[in-house]
């Protein structure tokens, strides 16, 4: 029982509107397959032209199907062009998307393209903070750094971290010039 001179609780942090964005909301849904065209070369150096082409249209492209797809070479080998829009023309039919590098590489350029095109409307002068934790996640560095960028003009301060311990990253300044 409360006493009658004690106030209630209040969740400041709730009533303080500040947004806060959770990176893994940004993070690709779809799991990552792997395609190392090292499998595919003699001696694992060196593409022979007409044994590639024979291995793509015997292989099982319909395993990657909903799939993000990452094609990369794991040894040393001069891998051409032609030989990845190969890959790229059998996977596209069925994999969700289909990448040319390894899994960092994948996400940096998929940040990147999310938030190229995010609405920033609902960020409009807003006192956001971008979620430290991400529940095991990958998020890296280049996702923060494209959505702070992509904030700073619209948003009216920018933090890092939980909103009950945040880093300051961004103020605009009270005359409003950037």
């Amino acid at each position: 029982m409360s006493h009658p001179t004690e106030k209630p609780l209040v969740n400041r942090i709730a009533n303080s509107g500040l947004i806060t964005i959770k990176m893994e909301q940004f993070f690709p849904e779809a799991p990552i397959a792997h395609f190392d065209i090292k499998d595919y070369l003699f001696k694992a150096l060196l593409l022979k032209e007409k044994d590639f082409r024979a291995a793509m249209q015997a292989h099982d492209w319909e395993q990657y199907k909903g799939k993000i797809l990452l094609a990369y070479c794991s040894s040393d080998a001069i891998i051409p062009m032609w030989a990845y829009m190969l890959i790229a023309s059998y996977a596209a039919p069925f994999a969700e998307d289909v990448f040319a590098g390894q899994p960092e590489d994948y996400y940096r350029a998929h940040f990147t393209k999310v938030f190229s095109s995010l609405d920033l409307a609902p960020y409009q002068d807003g006192r956001i903070i971008l979620k430290g934790c991400t529940e095991g996640k990958p998020i890296p560095p280049q996702a923060y750094l494209e959505l702070t960028k992509r904030l700073r003009p619209i948003a009216k301060s920018i933090m890092f971290g939980e909103p009950c311990s945040t880093v300051p990253i961004y103020k605009k300044p009270k005359n409003n010039t950037p």
